[in-house]
């Protein structure tokens, strides 16, 4: 295992470049980590609508960084009391959606703290029922990051303030909201721990849990690389926030696997727009799922054609191709455009 240092970082867009790059420039010969602590900002998942993520005004007014990641999940919040850890490995096609694989060394380190930790749901690390971080996957072939959120001494108030987090989601989790559901670790220690050493305990266990490691500082052109993937993609609106279909159906239930959340248009019984959204977890891009359906008539029979030869757990997880199917079309459905 090799520890990349971020040299200090704190800017949310370059840190999430930072570790793409890594992902996808780095010797697949190899295992990393890398820890980055990021300014106040939100973290949009990879499939998420982003202007309903957020409270936009709030957002706005207090310079609240909002960027969107490659993994899939539901947005987060960042700020200096929380500290963020990726593992960037190989995967044998079992690693994929395998928290438990990934969070045990995290989970243990925590524990030695004196801390009740244990995984929970999908993706959750929880304490006495009450969630302390969360923790998402991407692959790209046959390289994988797994990073998560550890929540030390975040200003939760401000959770509440910048998302707009859904009813659905909260009453799932068995909470009446979203401060009710989330605590930071800081709750659960004896003595105050500042942000820096509790990274210094967290690396020093995961260094007990792994051959000895290396520390890799990015050389001049890497770094030149990584501000130019930062600013052709992270800066971007068009990958931070993206269009806005439009659409005249919304239909939107949530599975074991996450919410999904369709935006379709249909205009003279003929589907011309069609978006996927929500905080699920999939390996394969959607648009190449979604593109399958332009064009198509909105009728049942034609949607579970499309659907009859595809493996759609590749995109969402564990869900039936009939609930899908009851999801796109839907007996409910009313509208004088169709």
């Amino acid at each position: 295992m090799i520890f990349i240092e971020n040299e200090g970082n704190t800017n949310p867009r370059l840190n999430l470049a930072l570790e793409e790059y890594i992902l996808r420039n780095f010797d697949p010969a190899d295992d990393y980590l890398l820890f980055y602590i990021n300014e106040p900002s939100i973290i949009i998942g990879r499939n998420q609508n982003t202007l309903e993520e957020i409270n936009h005004q709030y957002v706005d007014e207090n310079n609240i960084h909002v960027v969107r990641r490659i993994s899939g999940g539901g947005a987060v919040y960042h700020d200096f009391g929380n500290l963020n850890f990726s593992f960037i490995t190989n995967h044998d096609g079992k690693s994929l959606s395998n928290f438990k694989k990934f969070t045990a060394p995290v989970i243990k380190v925590l524990q030695s703290l004196g801390l009740n930790a244990e995984l929970k749901g999908r993706n959750d690390i929880e304490v006495e029922e009450k969630k302390i971080s969360g923790t998402a996957q991407f692959s790209t072939g046959k390289r994988m990051v797994s990073h998560g959120t550890l929540l030390l001494d975040t200003d939760l108030e401000e959770v509440v303030k910048a998302l707009n987090v859904k009813m659905e989601k909260i009453v799932s989790k068995g909470h009446k909201s979203v401060r009710s559901r989330v605590a930071n670790i800081s709750e659960y220690l004896t003595q105050p721990l500042e942000i820096e050493e509790f990274r210094r305990l967290l690396l020093e266990g995961l260094y007990e849990e792994s051959e000895p490691f290396e520390r890799y500082h990015l050389s001049l052109k890497e770094w030149q690389e990584v501000h130019r993937l930062k600013e052709e993609k992270y800066d971007t609106w068009d990958w931070n926030y993206g269009r806005s279909p439009k659409f005249n159906i919304q239909r939107s239930k949530r599975f074991p696997i996450g919410e999904l959340d369709l935006r379709i248009f249909v205009e003279k019984g003929h589907i011309q727009e069609f978006k996927i959204f929500g905080d699920f977890f999939g390996k394969e891009p959607l648009e190449s799922l979604e593109k399958f359906f332009i064009g198509t008539r909105y009728e049942k029979e034609d949607i579970s054609a499309i659907l009859k030869n595809m493996d759609i757990k590749e995109y969402f997880g564990d869900i039936s191709k009939d609930d899908l199917v009851e999801l796109v079309y839907g007996a409910d459905v009313v509208d004088s455009n169709l």
